[in-house]
């Protein structure tokens, strides 16, 4: 159990407006407090922060706006004291225009860096030499001029790929791996790891199936020549046998394409690659009960058929709490039963979903709180995604908007200065302090859940069953013989009967270890937003 930290809207130290490491240390006591393992945090090396660190320019240092790489050490020493894990994020896929090593590279054809980066001849007419498309809008290739050569960038033309077909390079970024462990930190988030590699021949990705496509140039093509190539999982194996020395650290990869659950097995199968990874199955559409059995069903039991991480929300992602909401997201619970009740399916329901799923579970920061999704105004948004895409696109901005710490604090206690991005005042209703004070709240709801979690130990490696799926209705089964736990979900807003496997009186009758509602076990049928935990009997 992960809490993922965007230390760019966690808390500000210094007073600058912008979150910071120092800021990280002095809450770490309130993430040991929720009850997690350990924490993620989000980039924080040397960047001209057009991606707002996901374009690294330095990965052995710190950037100013964040502190000192003492200021690193003193967090990893202040939460290994307080029992937690650190994870960091690893952007190992590309790199920024200004890192030395682009620098170097485009400068010649001949120099000892000429082959680090992705390079390639243009067509007999000048064009790209392919039809491969970028992530953040339009073709994927950027020429330069001291080359005469294109160079692949996947996501902002500032951020040219790494070719991981250059040995040189990967022993570079295995020794950047071990220079972070030596540091003492517990393992690495891998930022997009199932794009390390490219197709050699250059070959033209095929269009996507007419019922696959979406509304942007690069959801409509199918990423065959771009992910996913064999390469990538050589080096993550190499990468695995690097951290198997040392003990107790563990890797998670982003996957992302149309395909991740694949990629997710290929990638953590037989413990020899990933220890974990995720793909962006629960980070879309809101998922009915048979898609969540969909999603479940390759993880539910055994040694070695890999295991799967899980995350509702994240920093690239509109919150879970408007994402699944269906509606308004002011309609939606951020408290305890009474306000569930009230409001059907909404972040309390979807944090009790997470608690069962079997696998490494993320919380992204606020998500504890159910913050909704902020609605970052036009000319106040940062975000280069959002901005090239708005108003089709959601801005990312709306989900890294300072978090809210004291209700009637400045800037929510974020800042004594003005903030990056604005504090959403529909957060400050929600924030920490009061949140602390209410026992039926959002926040403190999540730590019984996240205690329920920790105590059970069929909830955190027990085989998971799907006993039911229909509509709306999901019932689970967390491991076997006395120590299992169902778990029952209505996932919609409406009624919805029990499943006709379960008999009334075997919810009345057994063990209640939680429930999102007063007098559940009770009842016919299941009110919308449901959720409850019983010991099998």
């Amino acid at each position: 159990m992960l809490y993922q930290v965007y230390p760019r809207s966690f808390q500000d130290s210094n007073g600058d407006g912008i979150g910071d490491l120092a800021g990280l240390g002095q809450r770490l006591p309130y993430i040991a407090s929720l009850g997690v393992d350990g924490l993620w945090i989000c980039p924080f090396f040397p960047s001209p922060m057009r991606d707002f660190g996901y374009d690294v320019s330095d990965y052995r240092d710190v950037d100013p706006r964040f502190g000192t790489l003492a200021d690193f050490d003193h967090v990893v020493r202040q939460a290994h004291a307080l029992g937690l894990k650190v994870i960091i994020d690893q952007v190992w896929s590309h790199t920024a225009v200004e890192h030395p090593w682009f620098t170097e590279s485009r400068s010649s054809r001949d120099n000892p860096k000429a082959d680090w980066y992705v390079w390639a001849d243009p067509r007999p007419d000048g064009g790209p030499p392919n039809n491969w498309l970028s992530w953040m809008d339009g073709p994927a290739w950027r020429w330069e001029p001291r080359r005469r050569q294109y160079y692949l960038h996947n996501f902002l033309p500032q951020m040219p790929d790494i070719n991981f077909h250059c040995e040189a390079a990967q022993q570079e970024i295995l020794a950047i791996a071990r220079f972070w462990l030596d540091r003492g930190v517990d393992g690495f988030r891998l930022d997009t790891a199932n794009l390390y590699a490219h197709d050699l021949q250059m070959r033209d990705n095929p269009p996507a199936p007419p019922d696959q496509r979406g509304d942007s140039p690069v959801l409509m093509q199918r990423h065959a020549f771009t992910m996913d190539q064999p390469e990538s999982l050589a080096f993550l194996q190499r990468l695995r046998t690097e951290m198997d020395v040392y003990p107790g650290r563990m890797a998670v990869g982003e996957i992302g394409g149309a395909d991740g659950l694949t990629t997710m097995l290929a990638y953590t199968r037989g413990g020899t690659a990933l220890h974990t990874a995720y793909a962006f199955a629960f980070l879309g559409a809101r998922p009915d009960a048979p898609a969540v059995a969909r999603q479940l069903a390759p993880w539910a039991e055994g040694e070695g058929e890999g295991w799967p991480a899980w995350a509702f929300s994240n920093h690239d992602a509109p919150r879970v709490a408007t994402r699944w909401a269906g509606g308004d997201a002011a309609t939606f619970a951020f408290g305890g039963p009474a306000s569930a009740a009230a409001a059907g399916a909404g972040p309390l329901t979807w944090m009790a979903l997470l608690m069962a799923l079997r696998g490494t579970i993320f919380i992204y920061q606020g998500e504890e709180l159910g913050l909704p999704q902020s609605d970052v105004p036009f000319e106040q948004m940062q975000d280069p995604f959002g901005l090239a895409n708005w108003p089709l696109i959601p801005s990312r901005d709306g989900c890294r908007t300072p978090m809210p710490w004291a209700h009637a604090a400045a800037h929510a206690g974020f800042s004594t200065a003005q903030p990056w991005l604005p504090v959403d005042p529909a957060h400050v209703d929600r924030a920490v302090d009061r949140q602390e004070a209410d026992p039926e709240s959002m926040l403190q709801q999540t730590r019984r859940l996240l205690a329920l979690r920790r105590a059970n130990p069929a909830l955190q490696s027990g085989a998971c069953r799907v006993l039911w799926a229909e509509g709306e209705v999901l019932l689970l089964q967390r491991g076997d013989g006395p120590d299992a736990i169902l778990a029952l979900f209505n996932l919609g807003a409406g009624e919805a009967p029990l499943p006709p496997i379960l008999a009334p009186e075997a919810v009345s009758q057994s063990p209640l270890l939680w429930a999102s509602h007063t007098d559940l076990t009770q009842a016919s049928r299941l009110p919308g937003g449901a959720a409850l935990f019983l010991r099998a009997t």
